[in-house]
């Protein structure tokens, strides 16, 4: 649409629509695109924090032995890519503000690719991937909070911190009733979201709230978390992805692909991230402080490694943080779809070729 008669007047028109909820003197104006990234996002982001709380109590991070190599590679995986990009940009100061956007993994897709091997890599290795990426996406959580932040509205913050005690007490309180954590949300929401802080780390603070277990036995994180799984694969990322991944082709030219910023995020996301987690775990391996994922091999676990590489939707949601409306944002795109292409379609080649067993 983007690349069509529809482009100019009607995709760019639909996304600067400007949308308006006031209450009283409460007044949250922003255009569609920033509701996609600022409102449906935080849902994304929810969703990822019951999944980092699940893995981490219950799942493959539930203990250090289990969590020890996973962690490892996910922070070689985001220092590989890092140290790529600053070597490409460096001395351009406006540039460096991208420097994570190649950092995170889109757990999502790069699983939707290992899934397309099928029985060829043993389940440890996909558990091992959902682990890595688990880990990635918390990384890349404390960035955003960390480095890309506006000022900070200290009332706001106040009152955010407020609505975190009451998602506290109701957890400690047994309460597994879904309406008291979304109505406590949506108002942590609007607090982080006047504070400065970025609104979707709300998303990730409610998910973490969410019960484990319930006094019958019952599971209401897991139980929410199966609930929203299919409106955040075929809702959410969709429209997150058809507002955010429109780029021009006919404004893209070589000069532009070539520029430090395209060549740190391709090269980052698809030579950084491979290096960075297979090297990462090869040390970790050698010294004798664990092993490969159960029936896993080295061509296998390269493969994985590439998978890492695919960093759409979080790599696409960064880099409208660091350079909002700065006249980077299709050159960016571009880039961070040419670098997931290119690791899927190689991680999905080694895996597919390399022989089973070790």
């Amino acid at each position: 649409m983007a690349n069509s008669g529809l482009g100019q007047p009607y995709y760019t028109g639909l996304l600067d629509t400007p949308l308006v909820i006031q209450v009283g003197s409460l007044v949250i104006a922003k255009p569609l695109l920033l509701w996609v990234n600022d409102g449906l996002m935080a849902v994304f982001f929810m969703v990822v924090g019951l999944e980092i709380k699940r893995e981490v109590l219950e799942g493959g991070l539930s203990s250090i032995s289990s969590a020890a190599l996973p962690a490892i590679a996910a922070v070689g995986g985001m220092v590989g890519p890092v140290v790529l990009y600053v070597a490409c940009a460096w001395g351009n100061e406006q540039a460096m503000r991208g420097w994570a956007i190649p950092a995170a993994t889109d757990i999502a897709f790069a699983l939707g690719v290992l899934a397309l091997v099928g029985a060829r890599v043993p389940p440890s290795l996909k558990i091992f991937l959902l682990a890595l990426a688990i880990i990635d996406d918390l990384g890349a959580i404390i960035i955003i909070a960390a480095f890309y932040t506006a000022e900070l509205s200290v009332v706001a913050l106040a009152l955010a911190g407020v609505g975190l005690v009451m998602l506290v007490v109701l957890n400690f309180a047994g309460v597994t009733r879904r309406a008291a954590y979304v109505l406590t949300g949506v108002f942590v929401w609007v607090c982080v979201l006047k504070s400065g802080i970025h609104a979707t780390l709300a998303g990730v603070v409610v998910g973490l709230a969410i019960p484990m277990r319930a006094a019958d036995g019952t599971s209401p994180l897991q139980s929410l978390e199966h609930d929203l799984h299919s409106w955040i694969a075929f809702g959410v990322l969709p429209i997150f992805a058809f507002a955010n991944a429109g780029v021009r082709l006919t404004d893209i030219t070589l000069s532009d692909l070539l520029d430090p910023i395209q060549v740190g995020i391709g090269l980052g996301l698809f030579l950084g991230k491979q290096i960075g987690v297979i090297g990462s775990i090869w040390i970790f391996v050698r010294l004798g402080l664990g092993t490969l994922p159960k029936g896993a091999n080295w061509r296998q676990v390269y493969g994985m490694a590439l998978l890492t590489g695919v960093g759409f939707t979080m790599s696409l949601f960064v880099s409208t943080l660091a350079f909002p409306a700065e006249g980077y944002d299709a050159d960016v795109r571009i880039a961070v779809l040419l670098g997931s292409l290119a690791s899927a379609i190689t991680g999905y080649l080694v895996l597919r070729l390399a022989p089973a067993g070790r």
